[in-house]
């Protein structure tokens, strides 16, 4: 039993890779300079939205302004997603998200309100609320850092 279930964690790792290796070439979609970031929303092994950072519909496809100041009104890749899979016919209820960078506060708020219970990402952020306030949740948070040899 022990190995199996050592057999299913390593199968679930080598998944959650994958995952986040999709979240990253995803983010490859932003405008944004500064930072792309890129997130899909999984349920029952098959992915149910995605999303990354820009600003919304209709706008420029310019997220900084000319100080390289990121402008208030551009989209985290989490609430892209969260407000796509909203618009459709699916739900987010005990999904996992994959995010490339560690959430923030306001996008760990609608991940908590969109029902994911499970939040995998790769890259940390200078501030852990987003993350703290998703484990005060219950949400199962987990880092799994991706190097150069995980991405290509």
């Amino acid at each position: 039993m022990d190995s199996a279930r050592k057999s299913s964690e390593k199968k679930q790792f080598e998944l959650d890779k994958r995952y986040l290796r999709m979240a990253m070439i995803w983010a490859e979609n932003s405008y944004c300079e500064r930072l792309k970031v890129g997130a899909l929303v999984i349920k029952d092994n098959m992915i149910i939205s995605d999303g990354y950072n820009g600003t919304p519909s209709g706008f420029e496809n310019i997220c900084e302004d000319e100080n390289n100041v990121t402008k208030p009104y551009v989209l985290h890749a989490e609430a892209n997603a969260i407000t796509k899979v909203a618009a459709s016919s699916n739900n987010s209820t005990g999904a996992t998200i994959y995010v490339t960078n560690a959430p923030c506060i306001e996008c760990s708020k609608l991940i908590i309100q969109a029902g994911i219970k499970r939040v995998v990402y790769s890259k940390e952020y200078r501030l852990t609320d987003g993350c703290d306030l998703l484990r005060r949740a219950g949400i199962t948070v987990e880092h799994i850092p991706l190097d150069d040899a995980d991405i290509k």
